[in-house]
């Protein structure tokens, strides 16, 4: 088994169909097959062997994606990392991996000029060690993709590092084709679809759940390197986008837009994930546009997938049930299973479960139980089967010896008129413990009133629910993939009450 493998079936059944839309050129699938063969031949003159540790650090683009199936080709591991990484945060990432070839950007090579003194691999931009173009030059089209184990690793995944240190997944063969299938399967894609990707392709959900989704059942890729409303609705128009994906803070922005059903006219199907989607902005887009919002819930160490929320029977609020050869339960902390509708650990097992981290045989250790990961989320099973998250375990708020689960009152926040994004956390302080408090993006034209919302909450939730502060914000903090990041709004305003 090589993940790798269904870019070649794809070049065999769809030689000439579209695979990958890069600004204004158009690759097809034989076209991409070839280039990465070539790319493969070239990385085997290089001395890459299968199991050798090859990285990824740029922007989204079709140089990136020949890279990537090049090394998978070859049988070796690819490492990818997102390339807005600080200078230390980089060397330390490249030292943990400890790649042979590195494929970058010219802007990271200052970042990169210490690092270089001491490490043996090689650099491949358009001024580092080795040109891209000069490298693909030197290989051959008529290259075999390599046959691996299905336990082989096949990619290392960084996570996000929302919550500490980033720590590198292992995903298996098995894992990347388990969840292309079934993202393939449970969205019903075929190679009719255009899906849109500025989500970066080092993140699980443009990595898995989009580009290797598309390339499997033969869809077209349309690659943007970032965010960018204007260059998104053009692109949509101009490539009758099929699919579109994203996360919840742009899905609240495009909803500001008057013409909003116009402008995505070609699109039949809408995706969110990185963070789960407020009931009301669900409504809000439905009503507008006609289209639900789907959600599954995912996450790097499961390879994205783990549960869907249906075509067929879509619920509101909910991420669906488990997909195809992948069981969820629901444990108490010290891992016994709870019973259906009582609250506990999201714990996962099934071929989409990462085999651990990278050099962290203690952060794997304590991920599991026996063959169970935890997820470190909250969450709850209903009587017909469907998962609904109530929180991350960490995001858990403990004010006067109650527990709060942010998002509850954020789905409350939400509801309201004046409010456009909102993030609940628990700011520390002396008497509670931690303060339940909300910060507020305001919609534009109104204004946020203290008073008002505290009265309002005080009749959808339980007083010790109630946030005692509201500030309002510009902006939230967010990572490279869309999530609003809690940790550093912590660290931003921690200060203030103190």
């Amino acid at each position: 088994m090589n993940i790798a493998a269904n870019l070649d079936r794809a070049a065999f059944h769809y030689p000439d169909h579209p695979a990958v839309s890069d600004g204004d050129r158009k690759i097809s699938f034989s076209e991409f097959q070839r280039d990465a063969n070539q790319m493969a031949s070239a990385m085997v003159h290089l001395g890459i062997q299968p199991g050798d540790h090859v990285a990824l650090c740029a922007p989204n683009s079709y140089a990136w994606l020949v890279f990537y199936f090049g090394a998978l080709k070859t049988g070796a591991v690819a490492v990818t990392f997102s390339h807005l990484l600080m200078k230390d945060e980089l060397h330390r990432t490249l030292s943990d991996c400890e790649p042979k070839v590195l494929f970058t950007a010219d802007e990271k090579l200052e970042s990169l000029e210490d690092y270089r003194k001491g490490a043996p691999g090689l650099i491949v931009c358009d001024h580092g060690d080795i040109s891209f173009a000069r490298l693909l030059e030197k290989g051959t089209s008529d290259y075999k993709t390599v046959d691996r184990q299905r336990g082989d690793t096949a990619a290392i995944l960084y996570t996000g590092g929302t919550t500490g240190i980033p720590k590198g997944a292992m995903l298996t063969h098995e894992n990347l084709q388990t969840s292309a299938f079934n993202v393939a399967h449970y969205e019903r894609s075929t190679e009719a679809d255009r899906a849109l990707c500025f989500l970066p392709l080092n993140h699980v959900f443009g990595h898995v759940h989009i580009m290797h989704s598309t390339i499997l059942s033969g869809g077209e890729l349309i690659l943007q390197p970032a965010f960018d409303l204007e260059k998104v609705l053009e692109a949509i128009a101009r490539h009758q986008v099929t699919k579109f994906y994203s996360v919840p803070t742009i899905y609240i922005r495009l909803l500001r837009l008057p013409d909003l059903r116009e402008r995505i006219d070609s699109v039949r199907y809408c995706f969110s994930a990185a963070a789960s989607m407020a009931t009301e902005v669900v409504r809000d887009w439905k009503a507008r546009t006609g289209l639900d919002i789907y959600e599954a819930y995912g996450m790097t160490e499961s390879a994205s997938i783990v549960t869907y929320n249906h075509y067929y029977r879509h619920v509101v609020g909910s991420v669906g049930t488990p997909v195809n050869l992948v069981e969820v339960q629901i444990r108490d902390l010290e891992g016994n299973v709870l019973e259906e509708g009582e609250e506990g650990e999201i714990c996962i097992c099934g071929p989409n479960i990462t085999v651990g981290y990278l050099n962290q045989p203690e952060e794997t250790e304590a991920a599991f139980w026996g063959n169970w990961f935890r997820s470190g989320d909250i969450g709850v099973i209903d009587e017909d089967g469907y998962l609904y998250i109530v929180d991350r375990l960490k995001d858990m708020i403990i004010t006067g010896g109650e527990n709060v689960y942010p998002r509850e009152v954020e789905e409350v926040l939400y509801t309201r008129p004046e409010v456009l994004e909102c993030a609940v956390v628990g700011i520390p302080e002396h008497e509670y413990g931690e303060l339940v408090t909300a910060f507020i993006v305001p919609r534009e034209g109104h204004q946020i009133d203290p008073d008002t919302l505290k009265n309002y909450l005080k009749t959808k939730l339980a007083p010790f629910k109630v946030p005692k502060e509201y500030i309002t914000v510009e902006e939230m903090p967010k990572s490279g993939a869309g999530k609003i990041l809690k940790r550093e709004i912590r660290k931003q305003y921690r200060g203030s009450f103190d």
